[in-house]
């Protein structure tokens, strides 16, 4: 007669199925994400449109102006559903939150007049949505002052509004 197995054998048995089990399923996942990667290879990237091109560029001159003026760019182009802030920066200890917009043209105001309450609104909101991990990876947990700028790339230069506005 066969004699029943015991509590540890039946234990390291159900190891053994479950090691097997995982290394299967690790193996489908190793396979599956190197197709996707080639896929991903294979895939041509989107190409940016020229007002994509130009806003790029004018967030990057808008990046130099304000290092170069002793900010510290902690984060660019934070989205949340509420909208989109371009830069971040600490100045000292007051953490920025900066809107870029350029215009060809001083038509209709420029390009500091094109942030509208409307647009203050969304900004808001997205800042207190970033608020609490900003503060928790910039400032050590503590909440800091906050300010929102806006950077100004018009056709004669780049004007920078320090405080442009404020909840």
């Amino acid at each position: 007669m066969a004699q029943d197995p015991s509590p540890y054998d039946l234990a390291q048995a159900a190891q053994k199925v479950a090691l097997r089990a995982r290394r299967r399923a690790q193996q489908r996942k190793s396979r599956q994400a190197l197709l996707t990667s080639q896929i991903d290879a294979e895939r041509p990237r989107p190409q940016r449109s020229p007002t994509q091109k130009a806003g790029y560029q004018g967030e990057e001159q808008a990046g130099r102006h304000l290092l170069a003026s002793g900010l510290i760019i902690v984060s660019r182009n934070l989205r949340a559903k509420t909208g989109e802030i371009d830069l971040v920066a600490l100045d000292g200890n007051i953490l920025v939150f900066i809107e870029v917009r350029q215009r060809h043209s001083q038509q209709y105001g420029g390009a500091a007049a094109s942030v509208n309450r409307d647009k203050q609104r969304r900004l808001i909101h997205t800042a207190q949505y970033f608020l609490p991990r900003l503060t928790q990876r910039y400032c050590g947990g503590v909440t800091p002052a906050c300010r929102f700028d806006v950077v100004s790339l018009e056709p004669d230069g780049l004007v920078w509004i320090k405080g442009a506005f404020a909840l």
